[in-house]
């Protein structure tokens, strides 16, 4: 290895974060406490401010992506600032007698509304008890025998008046089942119709007319029979309206004095004396006949009518609500009416409205899924209206607007809730641009880091969380290097050595996986090797596709070299992100030089398969050359650079670095190490830039080199920006310890040029010169010819 390799060559130990011993053993040996929450303390502040302003307005939007333990950490504070909340009270919906497409609402104290049912339910139980047995009473029997009698008394006199007539003209009147009928009388023996038949038809006729004078007569004296019925029925009904008035009377007189605080109920109590009258009065029968078949019925009739629909029902002292709503869709979210069919028309009432989150959320906290939430533009707009007016509306018009439904409107709820939305940074960035209301709406924001710190206490914390999920894995201990590889995974999806991963779910996950493996060996401790395990199953269970592409590099489908020296080649690293699987793959860079003025031509751009940032990242390649090489002649040259070998769509500027070795390489016809892969940015000024992905960039050039049989000159160049990023695998770090495979940092474009060529890349001197044999010097020297061969000599 040359002084250059050796000064810009990784040492092993730079290749993966160095744990401290000290600070893995202090964090087992904690005592077993309560699990923590790890980290995260801007988005605890935003939270903690966000509950304790109970102001309008000051709702939360919570901002970060999946698995950063978000709804974790909201559930936690919320519930407990809502312990410490005072319950809030119950709201329930009434059958306005007044007007029933518009049923009432009325407050009352948490626990109250199953006190008030019950009693009510006991009323109506009462009353069915009641009745009809309060219409054997004597006293009613006894008024009522009186109605009757006077209704006879005026009847039967009516009677004798016309039967004393009658037998005036010898004409006796009889009277069957309320039929009156007469019949003449001759030698003091009144005639049946077969005597009646035998007279002469001069007696008959002369009977006739007296039998006519006598109807005439008596229709004219129960001329008012109707009347006297009707009073009948008016006297019975209202001593029947009496009787039950009476009855209810102690009744409601009871719940009243139990509500005298509660105006509302009392009000109530007070408005449905006289429905409930009413429908006892038509409902129940008025004997006990044998009609008992109705009482079921009648009794659901009585529910349906007089017993309160409480929305939500509370324990007293049971603190705030915290409704985590995760379908918002209209009816869950602001309740709905529900219907009944009969005969083809659809009917409801107060009874059917059903509570939304935000009912079961008054008073407390409502958690939404912002994403959605907001996919539903009506929601969203009804949401901010409910918000801003404090209150709740159920819409039941937008639902059943049908011609054949009874429609209710019920009053609005005043609404006091803290909403809680979960959501992406980006759409909180769109919808803070796009809505005005937002920002009024929703003040506070907070937002989750993708990182946590390494220390002591973030350590501590995730320690003792391992060892939670572990005993609910039934797996008793956590042993020192089994921690140790936990953490390395959480290094490595933070992609950074001093910076542990936020997504703790994912370690989670991890030990799960890791606990199987070791029940399936019985052990009773988690060591690294479950863990690795766990890791091994996975990436074989996700590994087909990155297998597919090191076969096909193996059989030559790819062509991809790891020896040798090629000009104008060289090889990149890409990633490939499939799901939730990401894998790095090399990828042979390749670019030739002629004469010409079409300039650099990046192919990817040209047949549309380089996307915004790869195409800036060539694009650049012609600033870096004009100000390195061409300062005192125009830089005229045509170039193509293409990715081979690549069919889909292409991002990202990390192959600008490969790309400008290989245009240099084509320029200077000096050959590139096919032992090396390259990643990195570059600006205009030749200077490396840091990229994304680098461990499995390097972890897949390595896979391919050790496919076919390390040879000590094979490895990888990447920015020196990277170094903090890579956390690489064992064998990756076992195999540069052995100088097997090597990673080299690079700053400039002329440090990897050096590498790559194994030649001197030179340093422009104070004539703006570089050094004879040089590669820089080659450049600029073909760079010269190639204008002057396009654009002639400054003498012709």
């Amino acid at each position: 290895m040359t002084q250059l390799n050796q000064s810009l060559a990784l040492h092993p130990t730079q290749l993966f974060p160095q744990l401290d011993p000290q600070l893995i053993a202090a964090a087992l040996q904690q005592p077993a406490l309560p699990s923590a929450f790890i980290g995260q303390d801007r988005a605890r502040s935003a939270l903690e401010f966000a509950i304790g302003m109970d102001m309008p307005g000051y709702n939360l939007y919570v901002m970060g992506e999946q698995a950063l333990g978000r709804s974790t950490l909201v559930h936690d504070i919320l519930q407990q600032a809502a312990s410490e909340k005072a319950t809030p009270d119950e709201w329930c919906y009434l059958n306005n007698f007044d007007d029933e497409r518009v049923p009432s609402t009325c407050r009352l104290l948490a626990g109250e509304g199953r006190k008030l049912v019950k009693k009510l339910e006991a009323l109506i139980d009462e009353l069915m008890d009641t009745f009809p047995a309060a219409f054997d009473n004597p006293g009613y029997q006894r008024k009522k025998k009186a109605i009757h009698r006077t209704f006879d008394k005026r009847y039967e006199e009516a009677i004798d008046r016309v039967e004393s007539k009658a037998l005036e003209k010898q004409v006796v009147l009889y009277e069957e089942n309320g039929a009156v009928s007469f019949s003449p009388i001759i030698d003091g023996k009144p005639l049946d119709d077969q005597e009646f038949s035998k007279l002469t038809e001069e007696q008959r006729q002369y009977f006739y007319g007296l039998v006519s004078e006598l109807e005439t007569i008596l229709n004219e004296e129960l001329l008012e029979l109707p009347r006297w019925k009707r009073e009948l029925s008016e006297s019975l009904r209202g001593l029947c309206k009496d009787t039950i008035e009476q009855a209810i009377k102690p009744m409601l007189k009871q719940l009243e004095h139990d509500y005298n605080a509660e105006l509302g109920v009392l009000k109530y109590l007070r408005d449905m004396r006289t429905p409930l009258i009413k429908a006892v009065l038509e409902l129940l029968p008025d004997e006990s006949d044998g009609e008992k078949n109705e009482e079921p019925i009648s009794r659901e009739f009585f529910i349906e009518e007089f017993v309160p629909n409480v929305l939500v029902h509370y324990e007293s002292m049971s603190g705030a609500p915290i409704v985590f709503e995760a379908n918002p869709s209209y009816g869950n979210l602001f309740g709905r009416v529900e219907y009944n069919s009969s005969s083809g028309s659809l009917y409801t009432n107060y009874r059917m409205i059903r509570p939304g989150a935000l009912h079961r959320a008054n008073g407390g906290y409502l958690i939404l899924d912002a994403d959605r939430l907001l996919s539903q533009p009506a929601l969203w707009d009804a949401l901010k209206l409910a918000l801003k007016a404090g209150e709740v509306v159920i819409d039941t018009l937008s639902e059943h607007a049908v011609t054949n439904s009874t429609i209710i409107t019920p009053k609005a709820i005043p609404l006091n809730v803290k909403v809680v939305l979960l959501g992406s940074r980006d759409l909180y960035y769109l919808v803070q641009d796009l809505d005005d209301e937002f920002n009024e709406l929703f003040r506070v924001l907070a937002d989750f880091e993708h990182y946590l710190p390494y220390q002591a206490e973030t350590v501590s914390d995730m320690t003792q969380q391992i060892q939670v999920q572990m005993r609910q894995m039934h797996i008793a201990q956590l042993s020192a290097c089994g921690l140790q590889q936990l953490l390395l995974f959480s290094f490595r999806q933070a992609e950074h050595q001093s910076k542990l991963s936020a997504r703790f779910a994912d370690v989670l996950e991890l030990v799960r996986e890791a606990c199987y493996f070791a029940q399936q060996q019985q052990a009773e401790e988690l060591t690294a090797e479950h863990v690795k395990q766990s890791l091994a199953g996975k990436q074989y269970r996700t590994g087909r596709i990155s297998e597919a592409f090191l076969e096909d590099i193996q059989e030559g489908q790819i062509l991809i070299d790891t020896d040798g020296a090629a000009v104008g080649k060289i090889n990149g690293l890409t990633v490939l992100e499939i799901g939730d699987t990401a894998f790095g793959t090399p990828a042979r860079i390749s670019a030739t030089v002629f004469a010409g003025s079409s300039g650099v031509v990046d192919i990817e751009r040209e047949v549309e398969l380089g996307k915004a940032i790869h195409s800036k990242g060539v694009l650049l390649l012609t600033g870096y050359l004009g100000s390195k090489y061409a300062r005192d002649f125009p830089l005229t040259l045509s170039a193509n650079i293409a990715m081979e070998q690549s069919y889909g769509h292409i991002d990202g500027d990390s192959a600008s670095l490969a790309e400008v070795c290989a245009l240099i390489s084509a320029i200077t016809e000096v050959p590139i190490l096919q032992s090396l892969a390259v990643t990195g940015s570059i600006n205009q000024y030749g200077q490396v830039q840091a990229i994304g992905g680098v461990n499995e960039k390097i972890e897949g050039f390595f896979r391919l080199c050790q496919s076919r049989g390390l040879t000590g000159q094979q490895g990888v160049i990447i920015p020196a920006s990277n170094q903090i990023n890579l956390v690489l695998r064992h064998e990756v770090v076992e195999a540069v310890a052995t100088g097997q495979f090597h990673i080299y940092a690079v700053r400039t474009v002329d440090e990897a040029l050096e590498l790559l060529t194994a030649q001197l890349a030179g340093e422009r001197n104070a004539r703006g010169q570089y050094p004879k044999k040089s590669v820089n010097a080659k450049a600029r020297a073909r760079l010269a010819l190639l204008a002057e061969l396009v654009n002639g000599s400054a003498e012709e």
